[in-house]
């Protein structure tokens, strides 16, 4: 009982439309992050390296210990470095990536706004009379005949 009952509950859980929308996202926002990761890459960090002198970002790093060469040339370790330049090209892709997230939900903050203050501005249409109200109206009217 309990397997089958647990294999049912994930089915239910895994079909509900906002995990699958939470999905999508997921999925569109890596790609998204792929493009934008791109841009500043190859697109807007080449100028801004070019104005300050010709330096390319990601290649920035504080070396604390140089590699060791061999005397045949080979590298026997590694060399220790800070790589701030890397650290760097991420927070300005962190920063585009935001920024453009801003401006998508504010549009569609001001398109869901704005739809919703139209809706408002349109008065619902009086309800139809209903059949006794009909009655009534015509007995009250058949009466105010009769006096005069």
């Amino acid at each position: 009982m309990g397997k089958s009952t647990f294999l049912q509950d994930f089915k239910a859980f895994a079909m509900k439309g906002n995990v699958i929308d939470m999905a999508v996202g997921v999925v569109i926002g890596g790609a998204f992050g792929k493009i934008v990761s791109s841009l500043v890459a190859n697109v807007i960090m080449p100028p801004i390296g070019l104005l300050v002198g010709g330096v390319n970002f990601t290649d920035l790093k504080w070396v604390m210990k140089a590699a060791e060469v061999g005397a045949d040339g080979k590298e026997i370790a590694p060399a220790v470095s800070l790589d701030y330049g890397q650290f760097l090209q991420a927070t300005f892709d962190f920063l585009i990536i935001a920024f453009s997230i801003f401006l998508f939900i504010r549009l569609i903050t001001k398109l869901t706004t704005k739809k919703k203050e139209e809706a408002a501005a349109v008065p619902p249409a009086p309800p139809a009379p209903t059949k006794e109200e009909v009655l009534l109206t015509e007995i009250r009217d058949l009466l105010k005949e009769k006096k005069i």
